[in-house]
């Protein structure tokens, strides 16, 4: 058995270890008392999620899930961790490490700094690369995308094998479960999964860093604007915006997208967040000052990371997961100076007097940012 963390009393290490938790799917949660990953629903004992509005423990709240996770780890003497059936209605990295740490706690909380780095990368693709974990975090991302997509079906991929997430993810947690323990403490061992797209973000990453990409930050908006010469992956792109929540991308050839990161959607622990504003007035603007034949098109702003961006027709939700450079992005006729201004503006009207708090409601986030749509 793996050394126990240093430091960690011996009752909690025999508490962990007499925990047997195992996964269920979603679908039998609703008949058991269960721990819910990531997820909530009816019957749960203990929710562990870090979702807008869910009913984790406060104890236990954390910016990720699976940090939600490793922090119930540290407490096993709650009552609600008897529960031994674990679930999630959907298969992401995040609730898989949360799933996974649960039902590996001695090796989880040995290597909770880097699970921690994974969560992250995998849900808010941010990574800071001064960690000494950042390249083995992206490693094991990269693994566990390339697997996901080469036995299943990519994320959000579900409907287009005519089936719901919610029954067609169990299989994806039944594969990795037994397998990613091995990974996880010798990266090595999957290194024809993981190289293709680790060598393509360490590209990216490089262009990133280089002279080529200007970045402008705007903290009172929580605003990022980068200015990089071609779409990037997500994991490049995102990789420096810690702390910001939107960010704008402006790309040569007049080729722009501006997103709301996925850290507005959830409960974010670690720092107050402005809430998310309908960018209906932002999308009739662009419109207005547009020579091309497209018009602005926006997501709903209850989507996990909404896009505003040119073209006649909306991305699939698959799509607009997927990174940057894997989708099409349409010409502007409009500079980027004027795109970055418009944008800046329309933030600064829309934010002032707001101030940045935690626990928005998406109730509270409607009646400060308009009609959602």
């Amino acid at each position: 058995m793996k050394k126990f963390v240093l430091g960690t009393s011996l009752l909690l290490f025999l508490q962990i270890l007499f925990l047997a938790h195992y996964f269920v799917p979603f679908a039998e949660a609703k008949h058991q008392p269960t721990i819910l990953v990531d997820s909530t629903g009816l019957r749960a004992a203990l929710v562990l999620a870090h979702w807008r509005g869910a009913a984790t423990p406060v104890a236990f709240r954390d910016d990720t899930s699976a940090g939600s996770v490793l922090r119930a780890l540290r407490a096993p003497h709650t009552p609600e961790m008897v529960v031994q059936a674990v679930s999630a209605n959907h298969f992401d990295i995040d609730g898989f490490v949360g799933v996974w740490s649960l039902l590996n706690a001695e090796l989880a909380l040995h290597y909770e700094p880097l699970l921690r780095l994974v969560a992250t990368l995998g849900d808010f693709r941010e990574l800071d690369w001064t960690n000494p974990l950042a390249d083995d975090a992206l490693k094991l991302v990269c693994w566990l995308n390339a697997k996901e997509k080469e036995l299943f079906y990519p994320p959000f991929g579900a409907p287009a094998i005519r089936r719901s997430e919610t029954e067609a993810s169990a299989e994806k947690f039944a594969w990795f479960l037994p397998v990613f323990g091995e990974i996880l403490e010798n990266p090595e061992r999957g290194r024809a999964a993981w190289e293709p797209e680790y060598n393509r973000v360490r590209r990216a990453i490089e262009v990133m860093h280089s002279s080529a990409t200007r970045l402008t930050r705007y903290p009172d908006l929580g605003l990022l604007v980068v200015h990089t010469p071609d779409p990037l992956p997500y994991y490049a792109l995102f990789g420096p915006t810690n702390g910001f929540d939107i960010v704008l991308s402006c790309y040569d050839g007049r080729r722009y997208e501006l997103e709301y990161k996925y850290t507005t959607w959830i409960d974010l622990e670690s720092r107050p967040t402005l809430p998310r504003l309908s960018l209906n007035g932002l999308a009739t603007r662009l419109s207005s000052l547009e020579n091309s034949p497209s018009a602005w098109v926006f997501d709903a702003i209850t989507d996990t990371g909404p896009l505003l961006r040119l073209g006649g027709k909306k991305l699939s939700k698959a799509q607009r997961y997927a990174d940057p450079d894997q989708r099409p992005i349409e010409q502007s006729s409009i500079d980027a100076e004027t795109i970055e201004k418009e944008v800046v503006d329309f933030f600064q009207q829309g934010y002032a007097g707001i101030a940045p708090r935690r626990y928005w409601t998406w109730a509270e986030m409607k009646a400060v940012g308009g009609e959602f749509s």
